[in-house]
């Protein structure tokens, strides 16, 4: 080897060390700050779990603060006083909640049974299967540009469903939040937020399904704002026996001062407070529909029977119109008016018109709203058979029949006028002014088509079932109206016959000669 040959090797050599040594103090950086960036990465992750665990922890804490406290509570006691103290002491608390629900079942269902009850069913019922429930009746919104790939493990039922979730969850899947959970003596309240992309009346087409869902008879959606909803489950119907009407002798005082007009007693609702009504004021206007043997009578007789004393003392005076002669006939007495055929029909109408003016004249530029008095009573027409005078007589008579009552339902509110129809063939044919009846009490009726004529569109939809009553359930129907939003499940109470005749001796003072308050002011009355 000549001495170029070696001079070129030690410069090969010296420039592979000179590499090698460049390398490796490049690889001692690179190392140092792969070290660095894997520590920070580890405590990046760190950090974002422990963030993620309190971001859980403080949403517990403030969704289920009760149950947070309480299993916060169940630890302290465990750690200061040991667990035998504490399984006694639930032991002991389970005996006297026991035996205050046998000796007093609403007073513990409603300062505890209510609270515990709802507790429950939001993690043992309602927090599992909501979801499920909501996806099924297709009240789930999905972002369909996600497509979804499922991969399912048969053998396992339970994996199955962890997948199916799981996969739901990634396709962008969003479901209605639940809320909270209200449980009542027969109704459940469960309140969730709806998601962008629904609206409260996807919830009212599905309401059967969700009872179907629950398992229980009926479902009904209430908006409470414009993105909550508060979908009710009745587990039980408080419905399901006769309710009774108020005892004619335990009425309030003779002068009828204990009586608000605007909630007369009428019998019971499904959320088991009880059903009033008003005689006077907004929603006075009443058309009641319902079939042959639904119960009308009891919602026409069960305010009278409430309103006794106010009708013996004069503060209201109450005419009939009865094309049958048979239902108002039975109470005869307390009527200042009464007719049966078309013709006094008419005269009863026109004595009630001609009061109208008079109070027209009277209390024009004086007042807005006529004060109910002995002077002025509240004038309560009772218009038995609607339909048999405004559709199935002659024409002349049906339309001044339709007339009048049309004037006393558009201009008799303010006046202290009271108009309550009862039909059973709820057609627009039929009764040409019913949507001038701002309420209207759909009860048993034979066909779901008869529901909206009376409760209006969308009534069934929002759980108006009228056709699906029993006809054991005479009094039972739904109301909808002047201050009502949905409409609202109730039974009349039932008035039998001797509380009727009870109520015209009441009334009447014992079948004493009564003097009619037109009369006692030099006007000539009808009778």
């Amino acid at each position: 080897m000549n001495t170029q040959e070696i001079m070129t090797t030690l410069a090969v050599g010296g420039g592979l060390a000179v590499v090698l040594w460049v390398l490796a103090k490049v690889g001692r950086v690179l190392a140092s700050v792969f070290e660095a960036l894997a520590a920070l990465a580890v405590l990046g992750v760190a950090l974002w779990g422990l963030l993620r665990a309190v971001g859980w922890i403080v949403r517990q804490l403030v969704g289920h603060w009760r149950t947070c406290l309480a299993l916060l509570a169940l630890w302290a006691w465990c750690t200061v006083l040991g667990w035998v103290s504490l399984v006694v002491t639930v032991g002991v608390l389970a005996a006297v909640l026991l035996m205050w629900w046998r000796w007093d079942a609403v007073g513990y269902d409603l300062w505890c049974g209510r609270w515990l009850r709802a507790w429950w069913l939001r993690w043992a019922l309602y927090g599992r299967k909501l979801a499920g429930w909501l996806h099924a009746c297709g009240l789930t919104v999905r972002d369909d540009a996600i497509p979804v790939d499922v991969t399912v493990n048969l053998v396992s039922r339970r994996r199955k469903r962890e997948a199916v979730a799981k996969a739901r969850q990634a396709s962008g899947v969003a479901v209605p939040k639940l809320l909270s959970v209200r449980s009542g003596p027969s109704w459940d309240e469960v309140r969730v937020r709806l998601v962008p992309g629904q609206k409260p009346e996807d919830f009212d087409e599905v309401a059967r399904e969700l009872a179907v869902a629950r398992k229980v008879q009926r479902c009904q959606v209430r908006e409470l704002e414009p993105d909550v909803v508060s979908i009710d489950f009745m587990r039980r119907d408080l419905l399901d026996t006769a309710v009774t009407c108020l005892p004619v002798p335990e009425m309030v005082s003779v002068d009828g001062s204990g009586v608000d007009l605007r909630t007369v007693y009428a019998g019971s609702t499904e959320y088991g407070t009880p059903w009033t009504l008003p005689l006077v004021g907004g929603g006075a206007h009443t058309l009641v529909a319902g079939a042959s043997g639904s119960g009308k009578g009891s919602v026409l007789w069960a305010p009278l029977v409430s309103a006794a004393a106010p009708i013996r003392a004069g503060l209201i005076r109450v005419s009939g119109i009865d094309p049958k002669a048979v239902e108002l006939a039975y109470g005869r007495g307390i009527f200042a008016r009464y007719g049966v055929s078309g013709k006094e029909a008419l005269e009863v109408l026109d004595a009630l018109m001609e009061e109208l003016e008079n109070r027209k004249r009277v209390f024009a530029g004086n007042t807005r709203q006529v004060l109910v008095s002995t002077e002025y009573p509240v004038e309560l027409l009772e218009f038995d058979e609607i339909g048999a005078l405004t559709r199935y007589t002659d024409r002349k008579t049906r339309d001044a029949i339709v007339e009048r009552v049309a004037i006393l339902t558009t201009q008799g509110r303010a006046l202290g006028f009271a108009v309550r129809g009862y039909v059973q063939e709820p057609t627009k044919e039929t009764v040409p002014v019913r949507e001038l009846f701002t309420r209207r009490i759909c009860l048993r009726v034979i066909a779901k088509s008869q529901i909206p004529m009376v409760l209006g569109d969308g009534a069934y939809e929002r759980g108006a079932w009228a056709d699906r009553i029993p006809e054991s359930a005479a009094g039972v129907g739904y109301v909808w109206g002047e201050g009502i939003r949905e409409p609202l499940r109730v039974r009349a109470g039932w008035v039998p016959d001797q509380t009727i005749k009870h109520l015209e001796h009441y009334v009447t003072n014992g079948g004493a000669s009564v003097i009619h308050l037109s009369e006692r002011r030099g006007e000539r009355g009808t009778a």
